[in-house]
């Protein structure tokens, strides 16, 4: 970690300044990164039973704690990714995350009543892909001054992180 961030994010946490960037964590996502957690509190030089102190006797502590974690942690995985999908029973949204831009493919399906969030719904376009029930287009946008906060939005409208497999095949077959 950024030394020269983590100074600066301690002395925010002890000034009250902490203003998170993402979401913070859920419970679920917090309990399968236990071990990072207990890393990331031992570089604040807090041990398990200060710990469990402060979250008693200084809640508000541990709740910024939990936020800055949160926000490493979202940090770290929205450099990594490099594809996402928004799939919806009518639309299938394809994200190539690039260095300077997001490139978008994407689809429309005409007929509603296939909804591509099902197997048979895919099993449809896969079968009448060259239909025109099957509207398929591209574009591409620049990133906003923060590229991981304009990803993050698209996650938080419904986009997963994947490999890019279906981006891939649509790019080869429209390119």
């Amino acid at each position: 970690m950024n030394k020269l961030y983590l100074n600066l994010r301690s002395y925010l946490l002890r000034a009250h300044f902490f203003i998170m960037k993402y979401t913070r964590l859920t419970k679920e996502q917090l309990e399968e990164l236990h071990k990072e957690f207990i890393n990331f509190l031992a570089t604040q030089s807090i041990t398990v039973d200060e710990w469990g102190d402060i979250k008693i006797n200084k809640p508000e502590v541990a709740e910024q704690e939990l936020d800055v974690f949160s926000d490493l942690v979202w940090e770290g995985v929205l450099g990594k990714a490099k594809y996402l999908e928004n799939i919806s029973p009518q639309h299938m949204y394809l994200f190539h995350l690039g260095e300077k831009k997001i490139e978008l493919i994407g689809l429309k399906i005409k007929n509603t009543d296939v909804d591509l969030t099902t197997k048979e719904g895919y099993s449809w376009l896969q079968e009448n892909l060259m239909s025109e029930d099957v509207e398929i287009f591209n574009a591409n946008k620049s990133y906003s001054q923060d590229a991981q906060l304009d990803k993050f939005t698209l996650i938080q409208q419904g986009s997963v992180i994947t490999k890019g497999q279906l981006y891939q095949y649509f790019e080869k077959l429209i390119g």
